[in-house]
């Protein structure tokens, strides 16, 4: 089955690449490997939520923050599919980097990337099994509680 049609099994939809928020472009390849910039879980040109990530009134929920993750590391796809052209191309995940902006005593990240980790796993089986950074930080661009980078090696 192709990636094209796993997507389609499970619902997903690669959304449009996100335009970078500043001077960098979105992904680069360099030999047999794609690696791309930081991505913030937009959703049509906009962040669903913004804020630290935590227990507590005024807080994102970890919870919603999953679905968050999941929505990044479909825009750091999308920016994979842009520069390669095909995901079938893609021979396997590598590595996930994940940022949460965490409120002090938030210490939930691994559960927070679990949402991307777990996507790539549903659409590319084993090879969608990788290394992993969960890094909890103090604040991201424009105030977004997730951000997601992917390296993909090709075939």
């Amino acid at each position: 089955m192709s990636i094209a049609e796993k997507l389609a099994e499970l619902g997903i939809e690669l959304p449009a690449v996100a335009a970078p928020v500043a001077a960098y472009v979105p992904a680069v390849t360099t030999g047999k490997h794609v690696w791309t910039s930081g991505q913030l879980p937009f959703v049509d040109g906009a962040l669903p939520a913004t804020g630290k990530v935590g227990i507590g009134q005024g807080n994102v929920n970890p919870d919603d923050a999953v679905g968050y993750a999941r929505i990044a590391v479909l825009n750091a796809l999308a920016a994979v599919q842009a520069e390669i052209g095909d995901l079938d191309k893609i021979a396997r995940i590598v590595k996930v980097v994940g940022f949460v902006a965490s409120e002090p005593s938030f210490t939930g990240q691994p559960a927070v990337i679990n949402g991307a980790s777990t996507t790539l796993v549903e659409i590319f089986g084993d090879k969608g099994i990788h290394a992993r950074s969960a890094v909890g930080v103090a604040s991201l661009p424009l105030d977004s509680p997730v951000e997601v980078e992917l390296v993909v090696e090709l075939v």
